[in-house]
């Protein structure tokens, strides 16, 4: 028996592993990822910046209910290319997981455990019948006090990866090959923002405004922002750019 996609009767089996030792069903999890908009995060020196592609499918789509970055908690964010409704479930997920690591420990989650919490759930989604991997690969930015600003990108099959500056989505490749040329250790946050939009200009169709871009931020916090009062919440250190802000470095 032939099923779609080259895998024989083992595209429809998600815990079956093929003859040549492949999940079918996550690679098309996989090409789910590269037909969603391209998005990249880059570390920087003192911070991190992820980014994406905002479009639309048609004109009378109220854009500004779209929300492809999302903040996770004070600390992370995470952007996604896929499946907006995976993406949705994914959000939720780590919300949760995040205030329940604040109700036990008084602090917020390092990057890596939220990033293994997420990678976990999705890779559960690959062993179990009756269920389909998530169709979305994520870009997850934070800061803690061990670590300081990383970035992780996890895909359909659970496996993440600490990365200095990565793309998913159906320009990764170029993004990846622009970024190899544009990277540096050294460079600073105003550099990777523009680094990241100047990577999405690359292969973007139509228009460059704020309404279609955008962009996340991680900023080290002064030793006063790592304070936290008694009763209260730290300071943010992850945010989204508004529009006028991203106006702003788009007319640069």
């Amino acid at each position: 028996m032939s099923g779609p996609g080259g895998g024989g009767a083992y595209s429809f089996s998600l815990t079956t592993f093929s003859p040549s030792g492949k999940l079918v069903q996550i690679e098309h999890a996989l090409a789910a990822v590269a037909g969603g908009t391209t998005s990249l995060g880059i570390k920087a020196s003192n911070g991190i910046v992820i980014a994406t592609e905002k479009k639309s499918s048609s004109i009378l789509i109220d854009d500004s209910m779209i929300e492809k970055v999302a903040v996770i908690c004070p600390n992370i964010g995470i952007v996604y290319s896929g499946m907006g409704p995976d993406f949705r479930v994914l959000v939720a997920k780590a919300r949760k997981s995040a205030q329940a690591y604040w109700k036990i420990y008084g602090e917020y989650p390092p990057t890596r455990v939220l990033t293994q919490d997420l990678a976990t759930v999705m890779q559960q989604a690959t062993q179990s019948g009756g269920v389909r991997p998530y169709g979305v690969s994520l870009l997850v930015a934070g800061w803690d006090k061990v670590r300081g600003p990383t970035l992780y990108q996890v895909d359909p099959s659970g496996s993440y990866w600490a990365w200095k500056a990565s793309a998913i989505g159906k320009n990764m490749v170029n993004a990846k090959t622009f970024l190899e040329k544009r990277y540096n250790d050294d460079i600073s946050l105003e550099d990777a923002i523009h680094t990241a939009l100047l990577t999405l200009k690359e292969s973007f169709e139509g228009q460059m405004t704020e309404k279609t871009i955008e962009i996340g931020v991680v900023t080290i916090p002064t030793p006063e922002a790592l304070e936290i009062p008694v009763g209260g919440r730290p300071q943010p250190v992850f945010r989204k750019l508004t529009e006028e802000e991203v106006r702003d470095y788009l007319a640069l």
